[in-house]
């Protein structure tokens, strides 16, 4: 019997992304979400420097800044809608 894995719910951040300001911070999910791939790999892609580094919001919160996520999407995609 196949095993069931839980879905988690798409982050309401990453559903209105663009109506968000370039001065907001998303967490990670988002993220995620926007790239396509997993925490790993989001890490590995700041590491790279294809992602921007993200900021250490408070002890246990880091964010990316979206207007900094938009420029590299625009530069990886060639534009954005």
């Amino acid at each position: 019997m196949a095993k069931q894995s839980a879905s988690k719910p798409i982050p309401e951040a990453l559903i209105n992304f663009d109506s968000l300001p370039d001065s907001a911070n998303v967490r990670q999910p988002v993220v995620q979400g926007l790239v396509g791939c997993s925490a790993a790999t989001v890490w590995r892609m700041v590491k790279r420097g294809t992602l921007p580094r993200p900021r250490k919001i408070s002890t246990r919160i880091t964010a990316w800044n979206v207007g900094e996520l938009r420029e590299v999407l625009v530069k990886e995609n060639g534009s954005m809608k």
